[in-house]
């Protein structure tokens, strides 16, 4: 990997309900975090090639022994080889079943018919709801993995219950989201139905229903409901610039001045994502030169002092 000593994105980290970029030192073996609080400046450049950043499991990181150079345009941070090892034990691929911990069963909301059934370490908490982006959630219940897995197979089949959501229908949702009543309805309702389904796993306890908004910890309100762009696949040279605006999932809504010819929206989303396996540095202009994508209906043209 080129530029041993220097520090690569790892893409979205979150602190509880502030969202962040993580770093990682290959010729160091260090990690850090960097904060973006609302109101935060953000000026970097994407230097070099975008590289695999290996295989990570809890404190330990392995970097890629290729170095292999990835796709720009895609979320995933790993060259086909390491994501190879990842998922040989992974609980997301089912090759891990033999995992002791206790796990949690959640109903996520991201908007009208939006809902969504996941399972995650109870460990974690609500971790796992914050980094995906989910508006409000509630717990239905805990208990060993394999009890889980069988809870949220089970929703999947007899209520037709996805278990995953793209990021092009997470947007559209935050956009027009209804009043949290009506988002707490749609849960309770799923929430009772899951629990009157013949089949229960009888290891998992059944949680009481009890919902968690992210209104206030996303910013969802500073985000604008029309004229959002959206910063698509940065490449090596491109520049951001601009103030955090808010931080939903792995996307970061930032303001800023786009570049003339790239589309004039003020507010505009970056998928935190596509930086990870990049080597930031500090921008030399005051504008964002990457591609960004004007919104629907609009007109389409086109470390420290990082932030």
């Amino acid at each position: 990997m080129s530029e041993p000593g220097g520090w690569w994105c790892t893409g979205p980290s979150w602190a509880g309900t502030e969202p962040g970029l993580g770093w990682y030192s290959p010729g160091r073996g260090e990690r850090r975090r960097s904060a973006l609080p609302v109101g935060k400046a953000l000026a970097f450049a994407l230097t070099g090639e975008r590289r695999c950043l290996g295989v990570r499991r809890g404190a330990r990181w392995t970097s890629c022994p290729y170095a292999a150079v990835i796709d720009a345009g895609v979320a995933r941070d790993q060259c086909a080889d390491c994501a190879r090892l990842d998922r040989s034990r992974s609980v997301a691929a089912d090759t891990m079943a033999d995992d002791p911990r206790t796990y949690g069963v959640y109903l996520a909301y991201f908007g009208p018919g939006l809902l969504k059934v996941g399972i995650t370490a109870a460990e974690r908490g609500a971790a796992r709801l914050v980094e995906q982006g989910a508006i409000t959630y509630a717990w239905l219940g805990h208990g060993p993995l394999m009890a889980a897995r069988r809870a949220e197979a089970l929703l999947g089949s007899a209520l037709d219950v996805r278990d995953r959501f793209g990021k092009a229908e997470k947007r559209a949702a935050r956009a027009a989201l209804p009043p949290v009543p009506e988002r707490v309805a749609a849960l309770a309702g799923l929430h009772e139905a899951a629990r009157g389904l013949a089949g229960w796993p009888e290891a998992l306890e059944p949680a009481a229903f009890a919902w968690t908004d992210h209104t206030e910890a996303f910013g969802l309100e500073r985000i604008p409901g029309a004229g959002v762009g959206e910063c698509t696949g940065p490449a090596a040279g491109d520049e951001i610039v601009g103030d955090v605006v808010a931080g939903v999932g792995a996307d970061l809504y930032v303001r800023g001045v786009v570049a003339p010819g790239e589309g004039a929206a003020e507010v505009f989303a970056v998928d935190t994502r596509l930086l990870a396996g990049w080597v930031l540095r500090g921008a030399t202009g005051g504008v964002t030169t990457a591609v960004v994508r004007a919104p629907k209906g609009g007109t389409e043209d086109a470390q420290g002092s990082l932030f």
